[in-house]
């Protein structure tokens, strides 16, 4: 669960909700596991217990976690689709609306952008 959480350019809580994320999608947290507590979180990377707390509450405002009273936190069913397609839509935003528009600039059809693709896999 070990990640270097020194990003300069992104907040701390932002790096820890993403490795909580990045655990419910591998599979390491399955729904209704419990995830590490914000002391755990803390004391682990060597950060501010507000800070892990603040993580945590991001994966809870998103729907991604919920509270048990006094138990913990845990992960809400249905999780890691979420993610995925929350992951996926701003893959989509990122990377290929970009790319459609460097194409379009280009005259490329979409054709010659799947044969790119599929040339670009095999070589790796």
């Amino acid at each position: 669960m070990a990640i270097d959480l020194i990003d300069e350019g992104r907040p701390l809580f932002v790096q820890i909700a993403e490795m909580i994320e990045n655990s419910i999608i591998d599979g390491t947290y399955a729904d209704e596991a419990q995830v590490p507590s914000t002391n755990e979180l803390a004391a682990f990377h060597r950060i501010n217990p507000a800070t892990a707390g603040k993580g945590l509450a991001k994966l809870v405002a998103d729907g991604i976690l919920y509270k048990r009273r006094g138990i913990g936190m845990f992960v809400t069913n249905g999780a890691s689709d979420a993610l995925r397609f929350r992951r996926r839509e701003d893959f989509a935003k990122q990377y290929i609306e970009p790319l459609i528009t460097e194409a379009n600039k280009l005259g490329m059809t979409v054709d010659e952008l799947k044969t790119m693709l599929d040339t670009w896999e095999e070589r790796s």
